[in-house]
């Protein structure tokens, strides 16, 4: 199949719309970063009589989702116009990969402070999920990235920062090693947060198979450490697994206990203990 001018002039054209289109994308990101700071900043200014902070931001957020709308559609021309071209175009599953290669590259060049606009449903829901999480008690890693061990404790959430996407919690029992005896408060990344399974909805929960390690509070302590599934609470017709921890050693031997199924969660990938 021979190519026409036409056709490549097309493309051309569209490649540079879509160019465009980005770069109006990153303007529109720039100022909406700035009203977010100067709002964080001082969040009372909207109080004041005549200030259109909240409404130029409205009008900015518009202008973006707009501007992304027309991203799709332009990638979506261009996709079919090349895919017309080619003798034997791809396959719809390897152009989904592409077009997803190449939105990656473009989220790596656009690294803003505010991911708010690009948000993913699924990303929405997990804000919500961790904003609704006031007052519970949750699995937090207090440790930072650079230490040996990953630490583990139960903590309860105090308050989510949806700007920041931080995890505002509180120790309520730290250890008698901590300096200064009284409650500790931690801003923690949402990564580091593992809600606790509802422990009035048992049947809903994922229940973890024997053989499966997972990430428990030890009996008797607020801490949580790695421990492998010997018995599921269905099987065992009750609330609670049992499960062998990691280093439990009693007389060369690792002891069995119970916990229950709300004090156990998904073992973190790459968790060190």
């Amino acid at each position: 199949m021979s190519m026409s001018s036409p056709d490549i002039v097309g493309i051309l054209e569209n490649t540079k719309e879509l160019d465009r289109l980005r770069k109006e994308q990153e303007e529109v990101l720039i100022e909406i970063n700035k009203m977010h700071k100067k709002l964080q900043a001082s969040p009372e200014i909207v109080e004041k009589p005549g200030d259109t902070s909240l409404s130029k931001l409205k009008i900015l957020y518009i202008q973006a989702k707009e501007l992304s709308e027309n991203e799709v559609t332009v990638s979506n021309i261009l996709l079919s116009q090349l895919d017309s071209l080619l003798p034997y175009g791809p396959t719809g599953q390897q152009r989904r990969k592409l077009v997803a290669e190449g939105n990656d590259q473009k989220r790596k060049r656009m690294k803003f402070d505010s991911d708010v606009i690009r948000l993913s449903p699924s990303m929405r829901n997990q804000i919500e999920a961790y904003a609704s999480l006031k007052g519970e008690q949750v699995a937090a890693r207090v440790t930072a990235e650079s230490a040996d061990k990953d630490e583990w404790f139960v903590v309860k959430v105090i308050h989510f920062d949806r700007e920041t996407k931080e995890v505002e919690v509180l120790d309520e029992e730290p250890g008698d090693d901590e300096e200064g005896s009284g409650q500790r408060t931690y801003k923690l990344p949402m990564s580091c947060i593992l809600p606790f399974p509802k422990r009035i909805d048992p049947l809903s929960t994922q229940e973890f198979p024997p053989g499966k390690h997972v990430l428990a509070v030890y009996p008797g302590t607020t801490a949580l450490y790695k421990a492998t599934v010997v018995s599921t609470p269905r099987k065992r017709k009750s609330d609670e697994y049992l499960l062998e921890f990691d280093d439990d050693e009693e007389d060369g031997a690792l002891p069995q206990r119970t916990v229950p199924f709300h004090k156990v969660v998904a073992l973190p990938e790459g968790h060190r203990q």
